[in-house]
């Protein structure tokens, strides 16, 4: 199975400390080692990276690691194939454009027998379950609201309904964003924490980095992160439930 990473603020974060930790799972700590990618919104746009190569190998990750970009929306991924070759087209997170904004999604999970009807307005461009399911919902979206941007109350109980749908294939732990909000999808293994102030230090389980995030926040900042399975040693995070679908924006959990 890939591993999911997600984060969601109230102000423009960087993410290189969860970063730093999650992309040693692509090949170092863990066996995740087919591709991995990142995205990050900022304004209207987003900044998107992907490589076939592992992720402590290659050497966009590692300008990641480096490079302190920050944005209230982020979605990373890595991947360990079931479905698809290792090809960069294959990599996530997917980015696809509706009602005049980018969407992000990134899946972990296997799907059996899921093969819904596309009617072309989305369609894949590589060959995974998992590009399928991201066209499929948006195509629905569509469907089920026209032309018109529909509220995050209205998105979340759709949502509820296509991911509950899609998981009776198989394994459906995925995030998915407009840069407004995050959706999190969980079947089996889906973890968050919010840091807000009094912040505290943070010590990374898969690398020997600890953060001390007093001084380098305001009492006013708030951060939520999400990701398969807990990032460091010191902290509580909290398990979603299988099948539960968790919204986050500007760093608090809607629902």
């Amino acid at each position: 199975m890939c591993q999911l990473l997600g984060m969601n603020c109230n102000v423009p974060t960087d993410i290189v400390f969860s970063f730093t930790g999650f992309s040693t799972r692509g090949g170092q700590t863990d066996h995740h080692s087919d591709g991995w990618g990142i995205a990050f919104f900022e304004g209207n746009g987003v900044r998107h990276f992907v490589d076939y190569q592992a992720a402590v190998a290659s050497p966009v990750a590692d300008l990641i690691r480096r490079c302190p970009i920050k944005s209230k929306n982020v979605i990373a991924h890595i991947r360990k194939a079931t479905q698809g070759q290792v090809a960069l087209e294959n990599c996530h997170p997917f980015v696809r454009e509706l009602w005049g904004r980018y969407w992000v999604f990134a899946h972990n999970g296997d799907l059996k027998a899921f093969a819904p009807q596309l009617n072309g307005a989305f369609r894949p461009v590589g060959n995974t379950d998992s590009e399928l399911a991201f066209c499929y919902i948006l195509q629905e979206l569509r469907l089920r609201f026209g032309e018109n941007l529909p509220s995050t109350a209205q998105l979340t109980t759709a949502l509820q309904e296509l991911t509950t749908e899609i998981a009776e294939h198989g394994t459906f732990n995925m995030m998915l964003s407009d840069g407004s909000a995050l959706f999190a999808h969980c079947s089996t293994n889906l973890y968050y924490i919010i840091r807000q102030f009094p912040f505290a230090e943070a010590k990374l389980s898969d690398e020997d980095v600890t953060v001390d995030f007093s001084q380098v926040t305001t009492p006013k900042d708030r951060v939520a992160v999400i990701v398969t399975s807990p990032l460091t040693t010191n902290e509580v995070w909290i398990q979603f439930g299988g099948g539960e679908l968790k919204v986050f924006v500007d760093g608090e959990v809607q629902i």
